[in-house]
């Protein structure tokens, strides 16, 4: 079995956002599933998606101290056209990926206890976001 939707995130500011919430909530089709997969695939490039900690908030804020370090706004970039914000948004949407994908077992998402899927937004003003999702598995009897 196979199903494909496309959610739109509304516009957050530049870190880390727990979306996993949201994910379950767009797939009801979740629940008939007893064995398969979600695939999660952000449609842009300055922004990803990750899987970390749910539990302790400094954890997303190091990460994003981490990305800022690796790919600081004033380097010297070539790509400048968009705001210092645009190509350091670029690298880290490489570094971190397009997509995540998640087991699913008896009807739900098969995540660590401390997992979360999170939105990560690269931008300092970005817009809307397109995520697409989608399941693959047996369904249940």
């Amino acid at each position: 079995m196979w199903h494909q939707k496309q959610i739109i995130i509304t516009a957050k500011d530049r870190g880390f956002h727990l979306i996993t919430h949201l994910v379950i909530e767009s797939l009801p089709e979740l629940q008939n599933i007893e064995t398969g997969l979600l695939h999660a695939f952000i449609m842009h490039t300055s922004a990803s998606l990750t899987i970390n900690e749910n539990a302790d908030p400094d954890v997303l804020l190091d990460m994003e101290a981490s990305l800022n370090h690796i790919a600081p706004e004033n380097f010297p970039y070539v790509h400048t056209c968009e705001g210092p914000d645009d190509m350091p948004a670029h690298v880290k949407s490489s570094l971190m990926g397009a997509s995540v994908t998640v087991p699913i077992k008896s009807g739900k998402l098969v995540l660590g206890t401390w997992q979360g899927i999170y939105l990560c937004e690269h931008r300092n003003h970005a817009g809307p976001r397109r995520i697409t999702l989608t399941i693959n598995g047996e369904p249940s009897m």
